[in-house]
């Protein structure tokens, strides 16, 4: 049996779609280290600012925890753009109580964007290491 490969690298000039969490839906009683809305608005807009500086065509879209009002803003951008990689925050993907909004985002990606790859991040800090494993720099 032939062990499965890595598809190849997509070129430098792939459109990216970032979906995660707006910064005021979040539960930072949950959160280490004090971090409140303030502290997050302000590491994903430095996050934003490493993927442009890294070279990456990032469109975000900050979402809320509904299902059907996130599936709408992501067909939205996926209607306005054509993307190669959709980058799917931890947000979305690590709380329990986001597992309805994490699948029906898988569905409505795969399904609006054939071929589109997923990836996926763990924190705003580590987009760029996310991305990178998916598009040629």
């Amino acid at each position: 049996m032939v062990p499965p490969t890595a598809p190849p690298p997509l070129p430098g000039t792939t459109k990216v779609l970032s979906v995660g969490l707006h910064p005021r839906v979040l539960d930072y009683s949950r959160m280490p280290g004090g971090v409140d809305e303030e502290a997050f608005t302000a590491r994903i807009e430095a996050a934003h600012t490493a993927l442009r500086e890294a070279g990456f065509d990032v469109v975000p879209c900050l979402i809320d925890t509904d299902p059907d009002r996130s599936e709408t803003a992501v067909r939205e951008q996926l209607k306005a753009h054509a993307f190669g990689v959709a980058m799917i925050g931890g947000g979305v993907r690590m709380a329990p109580e986001n597992t309805v909004l994490f699948e029906r985002l898988v569905n409505v990606l795969t399904e609006a964007a054939p071929g589109i790859r997923l990836c996926f991040n763990s924190s705003p800090e580590n987009t760029v290491e996310a991305l990178s494993r998916w598009i040629r720099p």
